[in-house]
């Protein structure tokens, strides 16, 4: 499946933050949205960067709890792996599994337009094995 298939059954919508904006107000954003990360921009449109629980949770173990009312652009991570709406869920999988980062931007001519979890790979993957179960067992039974 290619990621434009799953950008259009989640839907395409992208929350992001300012990296000006507060570690706190990120917080509240991640719990409005039930979400776990969150695409770092200015203007909603260029990627300047990603940040995640799990950066929130070392920061604050480096750092103290005076990493939340600092800015977001000071824990984010700024080297986004992203990819285009034609790439396909396998050929992300390997490469979010190897890496460890769960979230992968989605840009048409430099522009964000989604956001691949590694949740949408699991769904799509489980999809496909239940499909292959069905197919086999309605081969083995003689079924259509």
């Amino acid at each position: 499946m290619r990621v434009t298939e799953a950008l259009r059954r989640k839907g395409g919508s992208v929350v992001t933050i300012s990296g000006e904006q507060s570690v706190r107000e990120l917080l509240a954003l991640l719990a409005q949205h039930g979400i776990g990360a969150v695409v770092v921009s200015d203007d909603g449109v260029q990627v300047d960067g990603i940040v995640s629980e799990r950066d929130v949770v070392r920061r604050l173990h480096s750092d103290g709890d005076g990493v939340l009312d600092g800015p977001v652009a000071q824990i984010m991570t700024a080297e986004v792996h992203t990819c285009g709406p034609e790439a396909t869920l396998d050929e992300l999988m390997p490469l979010m599994t190897e890496r460890r980062f769960r979230h992968v931007p989605v840009l048409v001519d430099a522009r964000l337009t989604g956001i691949v979890s590694i949740g949408d790979v699991v769904k799509h993957r489980i999809a496909e094995v239940q499909a292959e179960r069905d197919q086999l067992t309605a081969y083995i039974s003689g079924g259509p």
